[in-house]
């Protein structure tokens, strides 16, 4: 079996009162007061040696005992002054604040009549839309783009003319060739027929 550990005597301050208690280690000895905090690292808690003051803790190893620290006297000494009462002013001048502060708020209120109201700043008017100038000009060019849709189909149309047209001069043109052709052999026949009814005459 394992030797048990020798007890030892811690001491931290808790309000007026030193908190003794018997422990195996600086570990068991926080356990016991509930501290989650390292006291002994903050310098509050310590290792005790006197022996009178470690025999009773030693007698309830891991109880927490609890022993006023100094003497009453020493305790209420101990505490912070209270601070003295504030003394109430006296009725006279108590009085002259009174009227100090009536004639200040008869200045006040007389500032505040002469003081003119400010006029209400005016609305700025909205900004004007262009809603009508983006239709007018849409509309512009809806225009532009039918009329040169119209000048194209007319310049289609007159070169579809100019070619019937020359179409025409050719044809007729060819036509007149013939019938003057036959016109011509037409008119040498008859010469040489009347030519030869001449003959036969003679």
């Amino acid at each position: 079996m394992a030797a048990k550990r020798k007890l030892k005597v811690f001491r931290t301050p808790i309000g007026f009162h030193d908190a003794y208690v018997a422990a195996s280690s600086r570990r068991a000895a926080l356990e016991a007061w509930g501290s989650d905090a390292d006291l002994f690292a903050r310098g509050i808690a310590e290792l005790v040696t006197d022996d009178a003051l470690t025999a009773e803790p030693l007698a309830s190893p891991g109880q927490v005992i609890k022993r006023l620290r100094g003497s009453a006297e020493e305790q209420l000494a101990a505490l912070p002054a209270a601070a003295p009462s504030p003394k109430r002013p006296g009725r006279r001048s108590s009085d002259r604040k009174a009227k100090r502060g009536g004639s200040q708020g008869e200045e006040a209120r007389a500032s505040s009549k002469k003081t003119p109201k400010s006029k209400p700043r005016p609305r700025s008017k909205p900004r004007p839309s262009r809603a009508a100038l983006d239709r007018a000009e849409q509309g512009l060019e809806a225009l532009v783009a039918a009329q040169a849709q119209e000048e194209a189909a007319l310049r289609e149309r007159e070169q579809a003319l100019e070619r019937t047209r020359r179409d025409l001069n050719t044809r007729h043109q060819r036509d007149r060739k013939t019938a003057e052709l036959r016109v011509r052999k037409a008119r040498e026949a008859h010469t040489d027929a009347l030519q030869h009814w001449i003959d036969d005459q003679g």
